[in-house]
């Protein structure tokens, strides 16, 4: 990486808000840098200490992200159009990682098999049957 980073990167770099190959410099350049440790772990305890921006809370919180559920009913395409065309605008333009990674997961589950379905549902009852009390 040859530029400098900023708190901003760092910020992102811990929100995992960046590509894949962003991340990977970032943690590339915090290893042979001790100078960045150090930036990284103010930031950090800045964060601890409840010090936060307007915009932080807003990242932090994915404020911003579809909820899983309207990503589902945007698969299914029963959103209106402005609805859509946002859904269609955080995964293309800001290419939200957390939103791709729902997004792919809710696409598996569509393909999946009515049987595939039944499996998971019973390995899921079955996993947690012992934590269900009797009357």
């Amino acid at each position: 990486m040859t530029r400098s980073l900023t708190d901003a990167d760092l910020e992102a770099y811990l929100d995992e808000a960046l590509a894949p190959s962003e991340m990977a410099a970032i943690e590339a350049e915090l290893r042979s840098h001790p100078h960045l440790l150090k930036q990284l772990a103010r930031i950090h305890g800045r964060r601890d200490a409840g010090l936060h921006s307007l915009g932080e809370i807003w990242r932090r919180h994915r404020l911003s992200c579809p909820t899983r559920q309207q990503m589902g009913s945007f698969l299914l395409g029963v959103l209106d159009d402005e609805q859509a065309a946002y859904i269609r605008f955080h995964l293309e333009v800001v290419a939200c990682r957390l939103c791709h990674a729902n997004m792919e997961d809710l696409r598996q589950r569509q393909a999946e098999s009515d049987e595939a379905t039944v499996v998971r549902r019973k390995k899921y009852f079955n996993s947690s049957a012992g934590y269900l009390q009797r009357p």
